[in-house]
């Protein structure tokens, strides 16, 4: 059963990829969906027997290097992290796949759309169910490779072409410290495999390595270099430039990858490295910097972009920061709390934008959006409910996890966890603040579109609709079911028995009250005001941007990472590619190369022509003249 999970997406790949023109786009499309879907009933019930049962298993599925010491396996861990992840994983694709029967149904190259679906599948669950750092990298490469076919499936629209380019060149520079890092714990400990490595970390605690130049703990080495992987994979900032630009690809796309499933990679990385984060202060704090940083720069972002799927995506580098840094402080399982609920309501949101830009012919623009709640009454509902989950409103799947992540921060106790937690409460007020713009541009107010007339806009079909609707189920209640199993003090440690390792024990102390109740009240006190400020007097943002437009210019252009990149790394090396083009390739290697060998034995052959005359005396001279240097040469040897 448990080989199943893994084995029906990738049989549904090659069936849709390679056969589906044979079995056509209808059978393609059942193939598929229902292969995956399996996969994730199977997933269900390997999670009730994690949780019932505290069953744990590694399945070998074949021998794969063995190479000196090395020795790797093929193979398929399930334990309490990885049974979470499978959930996630085959269940969000499950409904993906059956969301994109309807919103792909004009495409011409459904099968081949599928089929990626289906591969990026695969590649993650090979991710998470590894129990070696080999299988991971391999898994980790897979998405990134399926990540680029899919951001980049309409290869025809060059917007498309680039960002699928930036998303793949951005992630290599990750994988390449995380390529590092698996080098270094091979280095170290002789092998790759998860509890071998683990078991053997107290050993280097005080060891010593050169790494340019400077001498750096071990430990802490690995966790950066490791989470610099991370860092690109999750998009958290400085490696973060590829996720909004990858909203070019199909909606189902941007909801499956890059909201639920491959951007919490990273996040899964450094839960599963928890055994070897735990005793690197260094890096748990460097963690926790960056996912505050990310959660505040992408909140700042998403409040003056009008692109809905780029607030959205802005909204996932924004949750995937808190995520991060409740690992910095050392709640991991709280950070798994969130992953797990940010996969359905953050789903939710981009299916329903999908469905909306579905409804205004392919429009993404919320200023020419507006007034349409009556025409979509379903997709308007349940965005709502999305919006909601994901702003934190009490009771809600967001509002258990995301304040778990504050509270715990607050809890940690010392310098950075304070700055953390603080700026947790103002990040959840601006993401209430951006969310509800998306909504009351979206839906309220007047109707802007010029190119769609009113009448035309419709509710998208029920096979698009379902999902929304499972989705949304889980974004209500996902949070009040788990929150104990998953965070719960005594029952955390047995759920998550050895796949979290926690040096010390979680603190069992609460905030003060006045605290706990912060966050919910500034939520709540953020929707009349946006109401009031996208609604009611929509002209003052607009004055509120004029008059400090040095800021709103600042936010529009995303902190001006991208111009700095293009202007430091990009233009730089363009011009030392021309010159490099020019100078080398053309004048010097070519030059005397290829071109230059070809010039002379055309002009050779020029000179040697006009010897062909036909003359006797021409021919006779010729051959005197060989004849001579022959005899000479003879001579002279």
């Amino acid at each position: 059963m448990e080989l199943s999970i893994i084995f029906l997406p990738l049989l549904a790949s090659i069936i849709s990829g390679f056969f589906g023109r044979f079995i056509g786009d209808r059978n393609s499309e059942i193939v598929t969906s229902l292969f995956v879907s399996i996969a994730a009933l199977l997933s269900l019930i390997v999670f009730y027997n994690v949780i019932v049962n505290q069953f744990e298993d590694n399945i070998i599925i074949a021998k794969w290097i063995n190479s000196g010491s090395l020795e790797v396996n093929w193979s398929m861990k399930i334990d309490t992290l990885s049974a979470v992840m499978l959930v996630v994983v085959t269940l969000v694709s499950a409904l993906v796949h059956i969301y994109s029967i309807g919103y792909m149904s004009n495409d011409p190259h459904k099968p081949r759309f599928m089929a990626f679906l289906s591969l990026f599948t695969f590649a993650m669950l090979m991710l998470v169910t590894s129990d070696n750092f080999i299988q991971l990298f391999f898994g980790w490469e897979g998405v990134g490779l399926c990540s680029y076919f899919l951001i980049g499936f309409w290869f025809k629209k060059e917007s498309a072409n680039a960002a699928a380019i930036k998303a793949f060149v951005v992630n290599r520079v990750g994988d390449f410290g995380f390529a590092l890092g698996i080098f270094l714990i091979f280095y170290l400990f002789g092998t790759v495999n998860y509890d071998e490595v683990f078991q053997q970390i107290p050993s280097v605690l005080d060891k010593k390595l050169n790494f340019l130049g400077l001498d750096a703990s071990a430990i802490d080495l690995i966790c950066l270099l490791l989470f610099i992987g991370a860092m690109g994979k999750s998009a958290q900032i400085l490696l973060h430039t590829w996720l909004p630009d990858a909203m070019e690809g199909p909606t189902p796309v941007s909801a499956l990858i890059h909201a639920a499933t491959m951007v919490t990679a990273g996040v899964f990385l450094v839960v599963r490295c928890s055994p070897i984060y735990e005793y690197s202060e260094l890096a748990l704090n460097v963690i926790t910097i960056v996912g505050m940083v990310t959660a505040i720069f992408a909140a700042t972002v998403a409040l003056v972009q009008t692109d809905i799927k780029k607030i959205i995506a802005y909204s996932t580098c924004s949750q995937l920061g808190y995520m991060f840094f409740a690992t910095g402080v050392g709640a991991y399982n709280v950070a798994m709390f969130h992953l797990f609920t940010h996969a359905f309501f953050k789903a939710l949101l981009f299916l329903g934008s999908g469905s909306v830009i579905h409804a205004f012919k392919d429009e993404q623009n919320i200023n020419s959006m507006g007034g349409v709640w009556r025409k979509l009454p379903y997709t308007y509902i349940l965005m709502i409910i999305g919006t909601l989950a994901l702003t934190g409103f009490p009771l809600l799947s967001g509002f258990y996890s995301k304040d778990a992540i504050i509270e715990f921060a607050y809890i940690r106790g010392n310098t950075v966890g304070y700055y953390a937690a603080g700026i947790g409460v103002f990040t959840a007020v601006l993401t209430s603040i951006y969310s509800w713009r998306l909504i009351f541009k979206t839906f309220h107010g007047n109707y802007n579109n010029k190119e769609v007339k009113s009448h035309e806009i419709h509710e998208s079909p029920l096979v698009m609709l379902i999902p929304l609707i499972i989705l949304s189920i889980g974004s209500i209640f996902a949070g009040i079911a788990f929150k104990d199993l998953f965070i719960g003090y005594s029952e955390s440690i047995d759920f998550w028995g050895k796949s979290i390792f926690f040096l010390e024990p979680l603190s069992k102390e609460h905030p003060p009250f006045w605290f706990l109740i912060l966050t919910p009240i500034l939520v709540t006190i953020s929707i009349p005001l946006s109401y009031y400020l996208f609604v009611k007097n929509t002209d003052l943002p607009h004055a509120i941007a004029k008059n400090n437009q040095p800021l709103y210019k600042f936010l529009l252009n995303k902190w001006y990472f991208d111009e700095l990149y293009d202007h430091v790394f990009i233009n730089p090396s363009k011009r030392i590619g021309l010159f490099l083009w020019k100078f080398f390739d053309i004048r010097i290697i070519d030059r005397f190369g290829p071109d230059g060998i070809s010039f002379l034995i055309k002009k050779f052959s020029i000179k040697a022509n006009k010897f062909q005359s036909g003359y006797i005396y021409q021919y006779a001279f010729i051959m005197l003249l060989g004849f001579s240097a022959f005899l000479t040469f003879l001579i002279i040897k």
